[in-house]
C-alpha cells in the first residue's frame, strides 16, 4: 500500500509555491494578511503544524462571520443599533430578560415565533425589538426593520399601481421582520388589507414578526379601520407568539424625574416650581 505521503501528487518544492497568489485565488484575505505574523509566533511558541493551520482557519472564519453580520445589519435598515445587553432591566422592571429567552435563540426563526411589545412611549419597545432582531442576525439569520407607517404606505401605493405582489417580496423574504410603531400615526384606509397580506404570507411560511405598539391590541381594529381583519392579523401573529405589556416611566425623560427627586423640587401635585425645567443662559 502507498503511504499517505507516497500517494500525494508531486508538485513544486514548497519554496517555489506562490502562496500569496493561491490565497488570493481561494479568496482567503484574512489568512493572507495574517499567515506571516502567525508564522513567527508559531516558531517562537513551537506550535504544531496543525495548531498553526487551525489558528489561521479560525481567524478566517471569525472574520467572515463578522463581515456577514455587518452586511446583514446594513440590509436590516435599523434606525439605530441596540443589543439586549444594553437594555436596562433594572429601570424597566415590567419586563424580565427571562421572558425573552426563547426570542434570543435560534428558535425565534426555527419555530417561527412572533412578539408584540405594547406600552406607552419611551419604555424601550423599539430597543428590545431591534435587539432581538440583531441577535437573530448574530445567530446566522437576516432581518428587516420598518415602521408601520412606512410599510403600509409603501404597500398601499403598490396596490394602487397593481404591484402589491411584487412589493410583498421585500418584507416577506427576510427571516425576521420588525414592524415598529403600530398605531402611532393615522393609517391609510386599506391598512388592514395590506398588513394582512404581509402577516398571512409570513405566517404561512412560519417567519417571525416583531411588533411595537402604543395601542392595546384590542384597539387595533380601530387603528387599522377594519376590526375583522385586525382580528385575523392578531390571530396569525399570536398563533406562535405572545404579547408583552411594558409599563413604567419613559427612559427618555428619566433626567427630569432625577431633577425633581430632591426635597425642594416640584412634585406632580406641587406648584412650588414649574414642572418642566426652564432653560438657562450661560
Amino acid at each position: 500500500m502507498l503511504t499517505e505521503t507516497e500517494g500525494m501528487t508531486k508538485g513544486p518544492a514548497p519554496e517555489r509555491i506562490e502562496l500569496e497568489g493561491l490565497l488570493r485565488r481561494l479568496h482567503l484575505p484574512t489568512i493572507r494578511r495574517l499567515y506571516g505574523e502567525l508564522e513567527m509566533q508559531a516558531e517562537k511558541q513551537e506550535w504544531s503544524y496543525r495548531d498553526y493551520l487551525a489558528t489561521l482557519v479560525a481567524e478566517e472564519v471569525a472574520h467572515r462571520g463578522q463581515t456577514r453580520v455587518e452586511r446583514a445589519v446594513r440590509k436590516a435598515k435599523f434606525p439605530f443599533l441596540r443589543t439586549i445587553e444594553e437594555f436596562d432591566f433594572t429601570f424597566q422592571t415590567s419586563v424580565r430578560r427571562s421572558l425573552l429567552g426563547s426570542y434570543l435563540g435560534p428558535e425565534l426563526v426555527t419555530e417561527g415565533r412572533s412578539l408584540v411589545l405594547a406600552g406607552p412611549p419611551g419604555n424601550g419597545k423599539t430597543h428590545l425589538a431591534i435587539a432581538i432582531a440583531y441577535r437573530a442576525i448574530q445567530n446566522g439569520y437576516d432581518a428587516l426593520f420598518t415602521t408601520a407607517d412606512q410599510l403600509i404606505g409603501r404597500l398601499s401605493n403598490a396596490a394602487r399601481c397593481g404591484d402589491l405582489k411584487g412589493a410583498l417580496v421585500e418584507c416577506c423574504h427576510p427571516h425576521v421582520l420588525v414592524i415598529d410603531e403600530v398605531g402611532y400615526l393615522a393609517c391609510a384606509p386599506d391598512a388592514a388589507n395590506v398588513l394582512f397580506q404581509v402577516v398571512n404570507e409570513r405566517s404561512l411560511t412560519r417567519k417571525p414578526m416583531l411588533f411595537t405598539t402604543n395601542k392595546p391590541i384590542e384597539d387595533w381594529g380601530r387603528v387599522l379601520h377594519d376590526p375583522d381583519l385586525a382580528e385575523a392579523i392578531l390571530d396569525r401573529v399570536l398563533e406562535r407568539g405572545r404579547v408583552i405589556q411594558m409599563r413604567g416611566p419613559s427612559y427618555r425623560t428619566r433626567h427630569l424625574r432625577a431633577n425633581h427627586a430632591g426635597k425642594d423640587c416640584a412634585r406632580i401635585s406641587g406648584n412650588s416650581v414649574p414642572k418642566l425645567l426652564e432653560p438657562t443662559n450661560r
